[in-house]
């Protein structure tokens, strides 16, 4: 039987010219809305292309090549754009290429971390906010509006001057010691302000989802309610999800390039983006483009997760829809 298909919910001609109709599993249609959204595509392809980049070009400078992204070269100070350094040297004479892709790789890892584990704490307070109802709704809502009231950034760099070696001698030592001691209070600082939007997004859709008469139909046959949110409610809200999980991701990578700019982030000599421009700050009548490279990149990549969030927001809602 010879079949062709002429768009999303067209006719489909079978066998004696018998109409029949095509279906198309939920993510084929969320495919076929997301390739309307031509910015999200392109945003898609940046976002692939700039990962794959800052995951393996580092590895090959550090295996094939002198420079490093710590390597310095005092006699090579500033140097112009050639083919030796495509960025230039900064002011220690490293190789400003292989800083912006390992800075990249820094910060993308932090922002993906921290939005997971956002992910997770927000989608559980959420699940069960949401399904019980009652009094832990109201606690746990409470409790989420009160984080939501709270200023963020000033809170932030409050928490990031916190030593985590003075609060956790022994339990963090092996994580929370030397260069990486930055990194993972960064992280933990993103994600205890950033779980509440994917809480109250949660909550939403269970209070919504635990009326329907599937949910009503698990209950009367005796399935135990953490299958009931696991195996059916969660599943069926996992779209927004995942549209929230995306956005935050832009957020966590201004927050990081913030608290670095200050000087509170990730700190020397690992890079990041924010510590770059933090370092480029001093000398931007004589370097300019030491500035340029690392907020020209946190911009394309921030643009284009936001790009993407709105593709995935269009393909999993049928009412945003591109005619």
């Amino acid at each position: 039987m010879h079949l062709w298909t002429l768009e999303l919910g067209s006719v489909v001609m079978g066998n004696n010219n018998i109409p029949q109709k095509k279906y198309y599993s939920p993510m084929q249609m969320a495919w076929k809305r997301f390739r309307h959204h031509r910015l999200a595509c392109v945003s898609l392809f940046i976002m692939l292309a700039l990962t794959a980049i800052v995951i393996f070009i580092p590895f090959l400078l550090e295996t094939f090549s002198k420079y490093t992204p710590i390597s310095t070269d005092i006699h090579n100070r500033f140097l112009p754009l050639s083919l030796h350094h495509p960025f230039g040297t900064d002011d220690l004479g490293r190789d400003v290429l292989a800083r912006i892709f390992y800075g990249g790789r820094i910060s993308l890892m932090i922002a993906g971390v921290s939005a997971l584990f956002s992910l997770g704490i927000g989608m559980t307070i959420g699940a069960w906010a949401g399904y019980y109802g009652g009094f832990v709704d109201t606690i746990l809502m409470r409790f989420t509006d009160g984080m939501l009231s709270l200023p963020q950034l000033p809170l932030m760099i409050l928490l990031a001057a916190v030593d985590l070696q003075k609060i956790f001698p022994q339990a963090l030592n092996f994580m929370a010691r030397g260069n990486y001691a930055s990194m993972l209070k960064l992280m933990l600082i993103v994600v205890f302000f950033g779980w509440m939007t994917v809480a109250r997004l949660v909550r939403g859709e269970f209070l919504s989802l635990k009326e329907w008469e599937f949910i009503q139909a698990a209950k009367g046959i005796g399935v135990s309610n953490r299958k009931i949110i696991w195996r059916h409610m969660i599943p069926n809200c996992i779209a927004p999800i995942i549209v929230a999980t995306t956005l935050s991701m832009g957020s966590v990578i201004l927050y990081e390039a913030v608290l670095s700019f200050l000087g509170l982030g990730v700190q020397p000599p690992i890079p990041s983006w924010g510590n770059m421009l933090n370092n480029a700050q001093e000398y931007i009548r004589i370097a300019p483009l030491l500035a340029f490279f690392p907020g020209f990149f946190i911009l394309l990549t921030v643009v284009s997760i936001n790009f993407v969030g709105d593709g995935l927001r269009d393909a999993f809602d049928p009412q945003f829809v591109n005619k």
